[in-house]
C-alpha cells in the first residue's frame, strides 16, 4: 500500500471533511433572511447532531490513520509512550474543542465554521488572513489525497516501473510521474464534476462513505480473535540489505508479545531511511488528531448548531481516542515489533478478506479530497461575499440557479491541478497540517479574546472552558507547528501577518465588530484607574489640550498646528452648539460625531471629540472643562480661536490643509455623502445664510477669565487660518518666542509663570518631528538704562537650566515705553488739574482698590487694562512685525489676564486685537501652574 512512499500515507488523515459545510460569512442583518436564503436554494436547516456532526468529525478524524498508522506508532514507540503521545494530542486538541464549544453556542452561528467564528470574533482582518489559510490547507488537502488514493491504487495495480520482479496478475496500470498526473487528474475531475452538481451529492454519500468505514474498523477488531497466528512475508527495504528479516510473525494474543511491545524500539523507518525520534513519530501521529472542525463547518446545514456542535464535536473526540488506544493496546498483544517496525500496511495481512483495508483506504481518501475541493470552494465563495480583496475576488461570487458557487468551484479545481504538478506529497502534508494547526489556534485566540475583553454579551451557555484552556490550545498548536517543521511553520506566520496587513489596509469597513476595540476598553479602563492624578508631577507635566472649535471649515490649520504641539498628550475638540434639549425631540449632537471623527481621520490627527448641547457659549466651555477627560487625563490648556471681525473662509476643502495622509485619499465635494463635509456652511457664505456670531466679546472674555479661575492656562489663537503647515515641515522656519508681558510696561520680568509656559510650549514644538528643523527665536525687550550683555547673559543661562536651545535677540523698546509713561504721566495732570472726569476718576480709584486682591490670580500681577493707549499698542504691534526677517511661521506671545472688573472686557479684547494685529499666525498664552523644572 505505498510503501515505497517515504511516510506517504501516514500523512493522509489532515482534516478529510473539514469544510463540508457551506462558507457563508455574510452577517445579515436579521436571521430570518438568511432562513429565507437557505429554503430558497433548497437548504432547509434539518441535520440532526449525528449526521451533521458526528459522522463528519468521525471520518474527518479517522481518515486513514487508523488503517496505515497504528502499527507504525506501537512499533516504533511502543505502547506506554503510545498512549502517552494519545493522550497529550487529544489534550491539545481538546483545548481547541472547548474553544469551538463555547464561541458556537455563544447566539446564532452562522454558515461559515471556523473562518465565520474568527472573523466574527477578531475581526476582518485576522479573519480574512485566516481565511485565505483556510482556503489554501484546503486546495492543498484535496491535492494531498488525491496523489494519496493515486499511491494507493498503484501500490495495489501498478505495474513495476523497472518491469523487473514477478507482479501479480491484476497489476497492470502503468507507473511514473506523468502517469500519477495523469490518474490524479482523472480522481480530480470526478470530484470537480460533483462539486459542480451539487454538494447534496457528497453530502448523501456521506453516511455510505462512513458505513464503509465503520465496516472496515469492525472487521480489524474481529480478525485479531478470529485469524490465527501466521507469518507475515515484508516489503523490500532501501538498500535491499540481506540481512534483514523477509517475514514477521502475526502471534494473536501473546503476554510475550504485549511484553516486547511495551517499550520504546526507536529504529530506521524503512520507507525513509530515517532513524525515528519520539518528536518525529509525534509529529506524524497528531496529523491524525486533526479535523475536530467539521462538525462546525456544517453549522448552516444544523437544526440547532448551539446544541449539535459541542455534542456531537466532543462525541466524536472521544469515540476517536477510545478507538485508538483500543486499536494500539490489540496490536501490541498480537502483533511482533518486526512486523510493526516493516509493515505500515500489515492490518490488510491479518484481516479476514484482505480487499476490506483497501476498500476503506479508497473510500476515505476520495471522500476527504472531494471535502476539500468542496470547502475550499465555500471558503473562497465566502471571502468573495464578505468583499475582503474587492474586485480581485468579485468573479467567485457568481453562484448558479440552485446557489452552488461554480466559479469558486473552477477555481478551487484549477489550484488544486496546480498542486498537483509538485508531486511532493510529504512537503503536502507538512503544510495542509500546519495551515490546519494555525485555524485551531485562532480560533483559541478568539476565544480568548473574548474571554479576556469582557464584553457582556459573551455568555457562551457551554461553560466548561476558561482562559486558561484557551493558552495551553494556543501553545500546544504553536508547539505542534514547530515541531513538524519550523521553517514552513515560521514561514506561514509571516504570510499570515502579510495578509492581515494587506487585508487592514485595503478591505473596507466592516460591520461585524472589532474584538480589538473591546480589548483596548478592557486596558484603558484598568489603566485609567491606576492613573492617579495626586501623583501628578511637574517633570512629567505634559500640554493636554481643549481646543475650542466652532466650525471645522474655518479652522483646519489651527487644528492641525494644535496636533503639533500637544507632544503625546490630551487633545479634545470641543465645540458647544446653542439649543435646550428640553425643547428638542432628541439629542442633536448624536448625528455629528461621525463628522468629526472623519475629520479626525481625514487630517490624520490624534484627538477625542466631545460635543455639549447648551444655553451659551460660555456655559457650554465650562461644561467641557469640568467633564472632558477621565481620571488623570483631563485638560489643562484652553485653547480659543482669537475674537475679531475677520470672515471666516473655508479651508477644510483646501489640499493644502490636509495632511499628507488625506492627501493620498482626498475628499472633496463632488462626494457629497461623505460625513466630513455635513458640517453647517460658514457664516456670511454663499451657502448659507448671514448669521451674527453666537457670542459677544463680554461672554468671550468671561470664557477665559472662567478658565484661568479654574486653574487651566488658556492660549488665544490668531491668524491660523493663514498658517501654511507644509511649509513647517519642508523648510526650516523660525518659531518667535516673547516672554515678556507686552501690556506691562513696568514690569519686563521673563521669569514667572507664564513666560516659562510660554518657553516650554515653544520647546514642544521644537521637539515634534515635523518642527524639528524649526529654530527658536526669543526676543527680549530691555530699556536703554539696563545692562544688555547682562539680561542677555541671564536669560542665557536660565535656558541653559531649563534645556532649551534658542537664538536670544535683545529688542529696545525705549521709544514704546516712554509711550505709556507719557500716558501716566499725562493722566497724572489731569487730575491734578482737575480735567479728569468724574467718571475716570472712579474707575481709577476702584482699580487702586481691586489691586490687592489680585494677588489670587496666578501671576500676581494687576491688570494694566486703563492705563494703556492704542499708540502704545500699536507701536508695540510695529516693534514685533519689525524684527529681522524672515517672518517666523508662528509667534507665542504673552497673553496677560483678564480684568478684574467686567467692565474692562471689552477693552481688555481691544488691547489685544492692537498688539497681535496683522502679525500672522499668532498664539497668545497665558500659563497658571509650573510646568518646568530644574530638578533631575
Amino acid at each position: 500500500m505505498g510503501e515505497r512512499t517515504p511516510l506517504l500515507h501516514y500523512r493522509l488523515a489532515a482534516s478529510g471533511h473539514e469544510d463540508s459545510g457551506e462558507h457563508r460569512t455574510r452577517e445579515e442583518s436579521a436571521e430570518r433572511r438568511a432562513v429565507r436564503r437557505r429554503s430558497a436554494h433548497g437548504q432547509p436547516q434539518k441535520l440532526s447532531t449525528f449526521f451533521g456532526v458526528v459522522i463528519p468529525t468521525l471520518l474527518s478524524m479517522f481518515s486513514v490513520v487508523v488503517f496505515l498508522r497504528i502499527g507504525f506508532v506501537v512499533g516504533q514507540c511502543g505502547l506506554y509512550q503510545a498512549v502517552v503521545m494519545f493522550l497529550v494530542a487529544y489534550f491539545i486538541i481538546s483545548m481547541t474543542v472547548l474553544s469551538i464549544c463555547a464561541i458556537s453556542t455563544n447566539g446564532a452561528l452562522d454558515a461559515g465554521g471556523a473562518y465565520y467564528m474568527i472573523s466574527r470574533a477578531l475581526g476582518p482582518e485576522f479573519g480574512g488572513s485566516i481565511g485565505i489559510m483556510f482556503f489554501l490547507a484546503n486546495v492543498c488537502g484535496s491535492a494531498l489525497y488525491v496523489l494519496g488514493l493515486v499511491e494507493a491504487i498503484l501500490a495495489t495495480f501498478g505495474r513495476p516501473e523497472d518491469g523487473l520482479g514477478h507482479a501479480p496478475h491484476y497489476a497492470v496500470m502503468p507507473v511514473g510521474y506523468w502517469w500519477s498526473l495523469l490518474y490524479a487528474s482523472v480522481i480530480l475531475l470526478l470530484c470537480v464534476l460533483v462539486c459542480l452538481i451539487g454538494a447534496h451529492i457528497y453530502a448523501k454519500a456521506t453516511f455510505l462513505i462512513f458505513m464503509v468505514v465503520m465496516v472496515v474498523l469492525f472487521t480489524i477488531f474481529i480478525s485479531f480473535f478470529a485469524v490465527r497466528p501466521h507469518n507475515i512475508p515484508l516489503p523490500s527495504i532501501l538498500g535491499n540489505l540481506s540481512s534483514s528479516p523477509t517475514t514477521a510473525n502475526f502471534t494473536s494474543f501473546k503476554l510475550d508479545t504485549l511484553l516486547g511491545n511495551l517499550k520504546a524500539d526507536y529504529t530506521v523507518d524503512y520507507t525513509t531511511g530515517m532513524t525515528m525520534t519520539f518528536a518525529t513519530v509525534f509529529a506524524v501521529m497528531f496529523n491524525g488528531c486533526t479535523g475536530i472542525m467539521a462538525g462546525s463547518n456544517m453549522s448552516g446545514d444544523l437544526r440547532n448548531p448551539s446544541y449539535s456542535i459541542p455534542r456531537g464535536t466532543i462525541t466524536a473526540v472521544i469515540f476517536t481516542f477510545i478507538t485508538y488506544n483500543l486499536l494500539s493496546l490489540l496490536v501490541a498483544c498480537t502483533c511482533d515489533r518486526v512486523l510493526l517496525q516493516r509493515d505500515y500496511s500489515f492490518l490488510r495481512d491479518i484481516n479476514l478478506w484482505r480487499p476490506f483495508v483497501t476498500i476503506g483506504v479508497y473510500s476515505s481518501t476520495l471522500s476527504a479530497a472531494m471535502s476539500n475541493l468542496i470547502g475550499a470552494s465555500r471558503i473562497l465563495y465566502a471571502l468573495a461575499r464578505d468583499d475582503l480583496f474587492g474586485k480581485v475576488l468579485s468573479p467567485a461570487r457568481k453562484t448558479s440557479g440552485n446557489g452552488n458557487p461554480w466559479v469558486s468551484v473552477l477555481i478551487s479545481w484549477f489550484l488544486v491541478q496546480l498542486v498537483l504538478f509538485s508531486g511532493k506529497l510529504n512537503t503536502i502534508a507538512s503544510i495542509v497540517t500546519i495551515f490546519f494547526l494555525l485555524v485551531y489556534a485562532a480560533v483559541d485566540l478568539a476565544c480568548l479574546a473574548l474571554e479576556w475583553a469582557s464584553a457582556p454579551n459573551f455568555r457562551p451557555t457551554f461553560r466548561y472552558f476558561t482562559w486558561h484552556t484557551c493558552v495551553l490550545g494556543i501553545v500546544g498548536c504553536g508547539v505542534m507547528m514547530f515541531l513538524i517543521n519550523a521553517i514552513y511553520t515560521s514561514a506561514s506566520i509571516a504570510f499570515m501577518l502579510l495578509l492581515l496587513l494587506l487585508i487592514h489596509y485595503l478591505s473596507p469597513t466592516s460591520s461585524w465588530g472589532y474584538i480589538s476595540q473591546a480589548l483596548i476598553f478592557h486596558q484603558v479602563r484598568k489603566y485609567l484607574l491606576m492613573l492617579d492624578v495626586r501623583k501628578d508631577h511637574v517633570k512629567f507635566w505634559r500640554p493636554q489640550v481643549l481646543l475650542m472649535v466652532a466650525n471645522p471649515r474655518a479652522n483646519v490649520g489651527l487644528i492641525t498646528f494644535i496636533n503639533d504641539i500637544k507632544k503625546s498628550g490630551l487633545y479634545v475638540l470641543g465645540h458647544v452648539q446653542i439649543g435646550d434639549l428640553a425643547s428638542l425631540p432628541s439629542d442633536p449632537l448624536q448625528c455629528q460625531y461621525d463628522s468629526w471623527l472623519s475629520l479626525v481621520d481625514h487630517l490624520n490627527i490624534k484627538a477625542f471629540v466631545n460635543l455639549t448641547l447648551a444655553d451659551s457659549v460660555r456655559h457650554g466651555v465650562q461644561h467641557l472643562l469640568f467633564i472632558s477627560g477621565l481620571g488623570g487625563m483631563r485638560p489643562n490648556t484652553l485653547v480659543l480661536g482669537f475674537y475679531d471681525d475677520i470672515p471666516p473662509k473655508d479651508r477644510l476643502q483646501d489640499r493644502s490643509f490636509h495632511s499628507s495622509r488625506s492627501l493620498e485619499n482626498p475628499v472633496f465635494p463632488d462626494e457629497p455623502e461623505d460625513p466630513v463635509f455635513h458640517f453647517p456652511p460658514l457664516r456670511g457664505s454663499m451657502d448659507g445664510a448671514w448669521q451674527g456670531k453666537v457670542i459677544g466679546p463680554q461672554e468671550y472674555v468671561s470664557v477665559i477669565a472662567d478658565a484661568v479661575k479654574m486653574l487651566k492656562n488658556v492660549a488665544l489663537a490668531r491668524y491660523f487660518c493663514q498658517f501654511d503647515h507644509t511649509r513647517a515641515r519642508q523648510n526650516a522656519v523660525f518659531v518667535d518666542v516673547w516672554p515678556v508681558n507686552l501690556l506691562r510696561p513696568d514690569s519686563c520680568s521673563y521669569v514667572d509663570t507664564c513666560s516659562l509656559f510660554l518657553l516650554q510650549l515653544a520647546c514642544i514644538l521644537n521637539m515634534t518631528r515635523a518642527w524639528r528643523k524649526a529654530r527658536l527665536r526669543l526676543f527680549l525687550c530691555v530699556e536703554t538704562g539696563r545692562s544688555l550683555k547682562e539680561a542677555e547673559r541671564k536669560l542665557g543661562q536660565l535656558l541653559k537650566e531649563l534645556r532649551m536651545k534658542a537664538d536670544i535677540f535683545t529688542v529696545p523698546w525705549d521709544a514704546q515705553v516712554a509711550l505709556h509713561w507719557q500716558r501716566q504721566t499725562s493722566s497724572k495732570k489731569r487730575k491734578k488739574n482737575g480735567g479728569e472726569t468724574e467718571e475716570e476718576a472712579e474707575l481709577e480709584e476702584e482699580e487702586e482698590e481691586e489691586e490687592p486682591e489680585e494677588e489670587e490670580y496666578a501671576n500676581g500681577y494687576h491688570s494694566n487694562t486703563s492705563r494703556l493707549t492704542d499708540d502704545y499698542l500699536l507701536a508695540v504691534n510695529r516693534l514685533i512685525s519689525d524684527q529681522p526677517c524672515p517672518p517666523p511661521a508662528v509667534r507665542f506671545l504673552y497673553l496677560p489676564r483678564p480684568p478684574a472688573d467686567t467692565r474692562r472686557y471689552c477693552d481688555y479684547l481691544h488691547q489685544l486685537e492692537l498688539l497681535s494685529r496683522d502679525l500672522g499666525p499668532t498664539l497668545l498664552i497665558h500659563g497658571v501652574t509650573p510646568v518646568i523644572t530644574t530638578d533631575l
